[in-house]
């Protein structure tokens, strides 16, 4: 493995959670949307919403419902911070997420990289008194270099 493998820009292709009878589940649907971000200076961020997530009432950013909130928060996870490879796995270390249990926490992925696919994999974790395995599948995106013109931000 290149050290830089990781880096760069992933969308989510599929996310699923296979419990030890078979079962497969989708936390936010088929469909779900997502992006994984790794940087060289060995940073990471997540962010997967479920698609076509209901929109608020208001416009405004810190606006709606207790109920639209809720379900914003049910619909959509992410966290970040710095990330680490040890082996076979990335060891994501949480400095900020959606869910506040996370923070100061590890989350740990065993990854294979095939072809322009990140395959990532969560150790089995016991959820509604079910043991699961979360398996992710990324894409990754095309990598346009940025650069700076006459102080204007433009791709290349």
């Amino acid at each position: 493995m290149r050290p830089n493998q990781f880096v760069g820009t992933w969308r989510l292709v599929s996310w699923e959670m296979r419990n030890t009878n078979g079962y497969v589940s989708y936390p936010y649907g088929k469909d779900a949307i997502g992006y994984l971000i790794y940087t060289e200076e060995g940073y990471m961020s997540v962010m997967i919403m479920s698609a076509n997530r209901p929109r608020f009432a208001s416009n405004k950013i810190f606006g709606g419902t207790t109920e639209e909130r809720a379900a914003a928060t049910e619909t959509y996870m992410s966290y970040g911070g710095k990330y680490e490879i040890k082996g076979n796995q990335v060891i994501h270390r949480i400095e900020v997420s959606i869910f506040p249990n996370w923070v100061g926490l590890d989350q740990k992925r065993f990854f294979e990289f095939r072809e322009n696919q990140l395959l990532l994999s969560t150790p089995t974790l016991k959820i509604s008194d079910q043991k699961q395995t979360g398996h992710l599948i990324w894409q990754r995106q095309n990598n346009s270099k940025l650069s700076i013109k006459n102080s204007k931000l433009t791709s290349s």
